[in-house]
């Protein structure tokens, strides 16, 4: 039923001039999706910020020195999303974004860590990545210690999903000739000697 009220959206003019004007605290982690502003509740744990590092440095290698590999930066998807994805993969420097961020366009690649964001991850920015035509988006699952792989866009989903366990290997699609170890995108497992003080 229809009560007439409506959640107010908010553009990305509108968020940077709230930006601007100080209406967020320094120290929050927001990002923009579907017009409606996100705060990142949990602080970044040991194992989430490894794996970050981890996945940038691996497909760095991977897509090599024509693309420039982002860490959590702004990603402009449309006037009324722009979220901060854990690790994009764009072509050309960082000058070449020195007057704009880059644009659904632009991208080859997405990754997110997820922990505790994972609903979120494969709902929400799922949709709202296919929506804006990203080729291939990956959700590195830290519970489940696996990658999930979303390929072929089309409307709000992928028609591609797609599982690898932490033995298998992966060639980017647009990196084909580089295969990533799943293995070399995670931590640690827990019990392992890595994890034993003194080790």
């Amino acid at each position: 039923m229809d009560t007439g009220a409506h959640p107010r959206r908010w553009t990305r003019k509108e968020y940077y001039r709230a930006a601007e004007l100080g209406l967020f605290r320094p120290d929050e982690r927001l990002e923009l999706l579907d017009g409606e502003i996100l705060q990142k509740m949990s602080p970044q744990k040991p194992p989430h910020a490894t794996v970050v590092e981890l996945a940038a440095r691996a497909v760095t290698v991977a897509f090599g020195p024509d693309y420039y590999v982002r860490h959590q930066l702004p990603l402009i998807l449309n006037p009324k999303s722009e979220p901060e994805p854990d690790v994009l993969v764009v072509p050309g420097s960082p000058s070449d974004y020195a007057s704009s961020h880059p644009t659904a366009a632009d991208v080859r690649l997405v990754i997110e860590v997820s922990d505790t964001t994972l609903r979120l991850d494969r709902e929400r920015k799922q949709t709202a990545y296919a929506r804006a035509g990203i080729p291939e988006y990956w959700i590195l699952n830290l519970p489940g210690r696996r990658l999930e792989v979303y390929r072929d866009p089309s409307g709000a989903r992928y028609r591609s999903i797609t599982f690898y366990t932490d033995q298998e290997e992966i060639a980017p699609l647009a990196a084909p000739q580089s295969l990533v170890r799943i293995s070399d995108l995670l931590p640690p497992p827990a019990g392992t000697p890595d994890d034993v003080d003194g080790v």
